[in-house]
């Protein structure tokens, strides 16, 4: 329990505050603040603790001869672990105006205070343990050298553990504000950046880390191939490796070896996690860059790649949600577009150059996902108009041309029971696609900024595609003639701000139609 080693004892320094040598063979030792007015007790106190040890740790003295030098001290060296503390000296009450000062205007209910005094009724011993935070009370005359050793053990005994239930505090909280962030996120990648952005805080480990994932069926047939998501630090530049002849032998090895035995490991100043799901998933954390992990670092770990586990697996379920639901909105309007005999592409084309205006326009990374995915239904209510008008080749007449423009009621009618973002943002669009700035527009008659934004910017996008493209009544207009209406409509049919957007980025619209050309 207590050793004797070269104990960290200073005779020949200065007393007061704490010479460059001291700080120096000092850093591994307990501190212990000696709070007297007389130069004896001090002396007394060092000789008769001179090779006192706990734990393979000497001490380091501090020393004070007054409230004011105590206060001055304890402020400067918070991670003193032990204070004897007179209660008389340049005031009948300095000790005990010391103590109120540590607990309540310092915050420091950490460092555990024995008073001493040489004048008990001066501050009678239950007074002063029931209203002040101190941890013993001694009479001088009753420290002898065994009590004061055991004193100084049990004191330093309760230090480290209340210490050590602090760091375990700080870890849960850093744990639970890490895993509730990286709950939030949506994507492999983010969440594999985010895991390493919040291993790295939660142990203070250095910029060096990087977090790989691969299936069950991939390590047994391919062989231990990894698809790197995210890196930081020196791994950096392997954040595209796919293939193991990519990454660093030393990381290759680590990684391959916890796939391996299916368990963690820890090697040096290294930590590899090994972490499989349910659905046969294996994802692999390699960190390194931190000295003597500790076991309770090495369970914050675990305790937090658990919960990245969980959260992996749910981003998993939640992109396949997202994907069937993506799949289902395009068939909804390629559905739309094939009875009108119109080309499947044109929806997604619509859903390309309306998330680049939404984009340019500044909307959110959010509004503008809802918005590409909603345009792609802004035909959606066609589907409830008769093919003998649909796809009539003349002109339509005013009836009929009446009946067509119900299609934009029509998606509400067909969708409005549903209370999904992307279906609600969809109803609007298709209501709204074919109302114009200037009022002139249907089926409400619109003006202005009464026109949501998300169809002000889809009514752009559908004109230009549907224009260039052949239909039932008419060839494809020329591009030119394309934009030369676009101008025209400029504040008439169209918000003149999404027509200055749209010319500004023309090249990039332009891609898009070749790219995804029938």
């Amino acid at each position: 329990m207590v050793e004797s080693p070269e104990a960290v004892f200073f005779a020949d320094e200065p007393e007061g505050s704490v010479s460059p040598r001291q700080q120096a063979v000092g850093k591994g030792a307990w501190k212990v603040l000696v709070v007297d007015d007389e130069e004896e007790v001090h002396a007394v106190t060092k000789l008769v603790l001179a090779d006192f040890s706990y734990e393979n740790k000497g001490l380091l003295f501090l020393h004070a001869y007054s409230g004011k030098e105590a206060r001055a001290l304890i402020a400067e060296h918070p991670d003193t672990a032990i204070i004897f503390l007179d209660v008389v000296m340049e005031k009948n009450d300095a000790g005990l105006e010391v103590v109120r000062h540590i607990r309540e205007e310092l915050k420091n209910s950490f460092v555990r205070i024995i008073l001493r005094t040489g004048q008990p009724g001066q501050a009678p011993a239950e007074k002063v343990i029931i209203e002040y935070d101190i941890n013993d009370y001694k009479e001088k005359t009753e420290l002898t050298a065994q009590k004061l050793f055991t004193t100084m053990v049990a004191s330093l005994r309760s230090y480290r553990d209340i210490l050590t239930i602090d760091a375990n505090r700080k870890g849960l909280e850093k744990i639970i504000d890490a895993a509730t962030y990286i709950c939030r996120l949506r994507s492999i990648k983010n969440l594999a950046s985010g895991v390493l952005t919040q291993l790295v805080s939660i142990l203070h480990l250095s910029e060096n880390a990087l977090y790989c994932q691969t299936s069950g069926i991939a390590v047994a047939n391919l062989q231990g191939n990894f698809k790197m998501l995210a890196a930081t630090g020196a791994y950096e530049p392997y954040i595209d490796a796919e293939t193991k002849g990519d990454l660093p032998d030393n990381v290759l090895d680590c990684v391959q070896q916890v796939t391996t035995l299916k368990k963690s490991i820890c090697l040096d100043n290294r930590y590899i996690g090994y972490f499989c799901s349910e659905r046969g998933e294996e994802t692999v954390i390699y960190l390194e860059g931190w000295r003597d992990l500790s076991v309770l670092d090495r369970r914050m770990i675990e305790v937090f790649c658990s919960n990245v586990q969980v959260a992996y697996e749910n981003v998993l379920l939640n992109q396949e949600i997202e994907g069937t639901q993506k799949e289902i909105i395009y068939t909804l309007g390629q559905l739309a577009e094939m009875r009108s005999l119109e080309t499947g592409n044109h929806v997604h084309r619509v859903a390309e150059y309306s998330r680049l205006l939404a984009e340019k326009h500044g909307l959110s990374q959010r509004e503008v996902e809802v918005i590409r995915l909603a345009s792609s239904m802004h035909d959606v209510g066609k589907v409830a108009i008769p093919d003998a008008i649909l796809n009539k080749t003349g002109p339509l007449s005013p009836a009929e041309f009446e009946v067509m423009k119900t299609h934009t009621i029509r998606a509400q009618e067909m969708l409005g029971l549903s209370d999904r973002e992307i279906v609600k943002a969809a109803i609007v669009i298709a209501m709204q696609h074919h109302e114009k700035f200037d009022g002139s527009g249907y089926p409400k008659g619109l003006k202005g900024e009464e026109i949501h934004i998300s169809a002000r910017i889809t009514a752009i996008a559908d004109v230009f595609d549907a224009l260039g493209s052949d239909r039932s009544y008419r060839q494809a207009w020329e591009m030119e003639a394309i934009l030369d209406l676009i101008r025209t409509e400029r504040g008439a049919h169209f918000d003149p701000v999404l027509v200055d957007l749209f010319f500004e980025n023309i090249e990039a619209i332009l891609a898009i139609k070749i790219t995804l050309a029938e």
